[in-house]
C-alpha cells in the first residue's frame, strides 16, 4: 500500500512538471496540488483501518462458514466459495467455485482481483472426506479426494500466488487434519491427501517467503459439523474381510458428532491472523487428538501402531 501512494506521488509530480511545461495557470496548479495532497492524506490515514481481504474455499457449512461469519465480524473483507450458491449471506461474499475445475478457480479468484485489487489471505478450507479399507474402495472416489484435497487446493494456490507476489505481501492457511500426521486404518484416502497438503505447505513456505507470502498449516481434529454425511462411505459389504470397517464406522461418526464447535476452528484462525511471524503448523483439536499427535512422535511405531489397532479393534 505504502508503496502504491509513494509511485503516485512521482506519477503526480511528473504530471505537474507536465502541466507546467505547457504553461497552465498557477491558480489551476495550486488547486491540483491541494486536491493531490488532500487525497494523499486520506490515503495514509485510512491505511491503519483497512482490513485484509479473505478468500476461504469451502464457505458455506462447517469450518468454512463459521470463519467467513467472524472474519466479516472483525471487519475482514470476506469472499468465500461454493460449488452451489442457494442465497448469499450477510456480511461476506459467496462466489461459485469447484476446486476441481481450474477455469472456474481462476473465474473467481479473477473476479475478487477485479472488485478488491488484491488477495491478503487464502484459506484453503475445501475438503471432502472418504472412507473405507483401500482394497475396498473404488480408484474414482479417491482421486476425488485427492482431486479437491490436494489438487485443488494447488490450483487455488497457483491462482492467487500472482497476486500475492505482485503485492509482496499474503498469508495462506491451508486446512488440513490431525488425521494428516498419521495413517489412520480405514481412512487412509483421507489421511494420504491431508499428508501431502500438509508436506506441500512445507514446500511453498520456503519457495514463497522470499516474496513476502506465508504458509502455515491448522490440524483439526474433530469438528461437530455435515462432513459425515457429506464424505464417501465404501459401503460395508457382507462378508467383506475386512468386518471391523462395518464396526468402525459408527465410531467415526460419533467422533464427528462430539467434535469441537466449528466457531473454535474459526477463532484458532482468527489468531493465526493476527500473528507476524506463524509457525509452519498449529493443531486445534480435543486432548487425546493432540496427544496421538505428540504419541507419534515420541513412541516407537510399533507401539503406536498397536495403540491406533486397539483402537479400531483390529
Amino acid at each position: 500500500m505504502y508503496i502504491h501512494i509513494v509511485l503516485q506521488f512521482f506519477i503526480f509530480i511528473i504530471s505537474y512538471k507536465i502541466t507546467t511545461f505547457h504553461g497552465e495557470s498557477k491558480e489551476k496548479k495550486e488547486k491540483s496540488l491541494h486536491i493531490y495532497l488532500l487525497n494523499l492524506i486520506f490515503a495514509v490515514l485510512k491505511y491503519p483501518f483497512m482490513k485484509d481481504v479473505v478468500l476461504i474455499t469451502g464457505a458455506t457449512s462447517g469450518i468454512g462458514r463459521a470463519t467467513a461469519e467472524l472474519l466479516s465480524q472483525k471487519g475482514y473483507r470476506v469472499y468465500g466459495t461454493a460449488r452451489h450458491i442457494q442465497a448469499q449471506p450477510e456480511g461476506y461474499t459467496l462466489l461459485t467455485m469447484d476446486v476441481r475445475d481450474t477455469a472456474s478457480v481462476a473465474q473467481a479468484v479473477e473476479r475478487i482481483i477485479a472488485l478488491e485489487k488484491r488477495i491478503d489471505v487464502l484459506i484453503n478450507n475445501a475438503g471432502v472426506g472418504i472412507t473405507g479399507a483401500i482394497e475396498e474402495t473404488p480408484i474414482e472416489a479417491l482421486e476425488n479426494a485427492f482431486q479437491t484435497n490436494v489438487f485443488g487446493a494447488i490450483r487455488v494456490i497457483q491462482a492467487v500466488l500472482p497476486h500475492m507476489r505482485t503485492q509482496q505481501k499474503g498469508k495462506v492457511i491451508n486446512i488440513t487434519s490431525v488425521a494428516a500426521y498419521m495413517g489412520l486404518p480405514f481412512r487412509g484416502g483421507y489421511s494420504a491427501s491431508k499428508g501431502a497438503l500438509q508436506l506441500l505447505s512445507e514446500s511453498l513456505r520456503m519457495e514463497t517467503e522470499q516474496f513476502g507470502i506465508c504458509f502455515c498449516t491448522l490440524a483439526p481434529g474433530d469438528v461437530a459439523t455435515d462432513i459425515a454425511s457429506r464424505r464417501f462411505h465404501t459401503p460395508a459389504l457382507e462378508g467383506s474381510p475386512y468386518k471391523q470397517y462395518a464396526e468402525a464406522l459408527p465410531l467415526m461418526n460419533a467422533d464427528v458428532d462430539n467434535g469441537l464447535p466449528a466457531q473454535d476452528l474459526a477463532q484458532a484462525i482468527y489468531s493465526l491472523l493476527q500473528k507476524e511471524h506463524p509457525k509452519v503448523h498449529y493443531i486445534k483439536g480435543k486432548a487425546l487428538e493432540r496427544l496421538s499427535v505428540f504419541l507419534k512422535k515420541i513412541l516407537p511405531s510399533k507401539c503406536f501402531e498397536r495403540l491406533l489397532k486397539r483402537h479400531y479393534r483390529l
